[in-house]
């Protein structure tokens, strides 16, 4: 793809996209949460085919038409967006602390069932730096329900959570 194509994907994720990792409750999870990583572009409905040609051109995800008269684009999971930020990050001007962060905790995240409590932990901690970056209004998982509930599980000793 073309600097130039980069350069443009990326003002638009700047200005109608967003960049999260949220913590994701998951009850066939050993240790409760996931890290979920995703990329969502946003367009009203009646532009959605400005949103397909954006994923024919990134070959990732999945678009939704919402009640609202507005059309999602979403791109999940660690590699794609791993993958997307690394390419449209030289670019971006607003999302850039966003893809940095996002690109730290996604670099540390072991694969499979690799991941221990301790390094679900402070992951999370990571993962709650997005409520700076973003303006959700609906977050309720943070490291802080991680923490709870591994403690409840017995699967983390409370002193493995100082700094």
């Amino acid at each position: 793809m073309t600097s130039e194509k980069l350069a443009y994907i990326a003002g638009f994720l700047d200005g109608d996209g967003c960049v999260m990792l949220q913590l994701v409750f998951r009850h066939d999870y050993v240790f409760g949460y996931q890290i979920r990583a995703s990329i969502v572009f946003y367009q009203k409905t009646k532009h959605r085919q400005f949103l397909e040609w954006l994923k024919h051109e990134l070959e990732y995800g999945y678009i939704r038409d919402r009640k609202d008269g507005m059309t999602e684009y979403t791109i999940v999971g660690p590699k794609p967006v791993m993958e997307l930020l690394g390419r449209l990050r030289p670019y971006l001007r607003l999302k850039k602390k966003h893809a940095a962060l996002a690109i730290d905790i996604i670099s540390k995240l072991p694969g499979g069932r690799a991941i221990t409590p301790k390094i679900l932990v402070k992951l999370a901690k990571k993962v709650d730096g997005f409520v700076e970056l973003n303006y959700s209004k609906k977050r309720t998982n943070t490291s802080k329900e991680v923490i709870d509930f591994l403690v409840s599980k017995n699967l983390l000793n409370p002193v493995e959570t100082d700094p």
